[in-house]
């Protein structure tokens, strides 16, 4: 099964923000990284999507996935409850998954949450 990392991400964090929020879930590796559209071309989501499938939906999209921790602010700023549960699970199900097995954590400017 293919493990899927969703991201939100403030405009401009830099990759060592990413990569320490990434690096505190502990795991072996993600062979999908998924994120919001109007964060795809974001310096730090490219260059840890490198080498691995890059997902993005847009806001509209993000919006129907039911997640257990939406948030106001995030809806607020993006048009949506959740970037990067939601990211994770519709990626996952584009692989025959759909769970989420870690939910969102926050880092230095950054979400993070995991899929299978």
């Amino acid at each position: 099964m293919v493990l899927v990392l969703g991201v939100g991400i403030e405009p401009g964090t830099p990759l060592a923000h990413l990569q320490e929020a990434v690096g505190a879930l502990g795991l072996d590796g993600v062979d999908v990284v998924a994120t919001i559209v109007t964060r795809a071309s974001e310096p730090a989501v490219l260059e840890l999507a490198a080498g691995r499938l890059l997902r993005t939906y847009p806001a509209s999209e993000l919006d129907t996935v039911d997640v257990p921790s939406p948030s106001a602010v995030v809806r607020r700023l993006t048009g949506t409850g959740s970037v990067a549960e939601a990211a994770a699970i519709l990626a996952a199900r584009e692989h025959g998954g759909g769970v989420l097995v870690m939910p969102k954590q926050r880092g230095r400017g950054v979400t993070v949450a995991v899929a299978r």
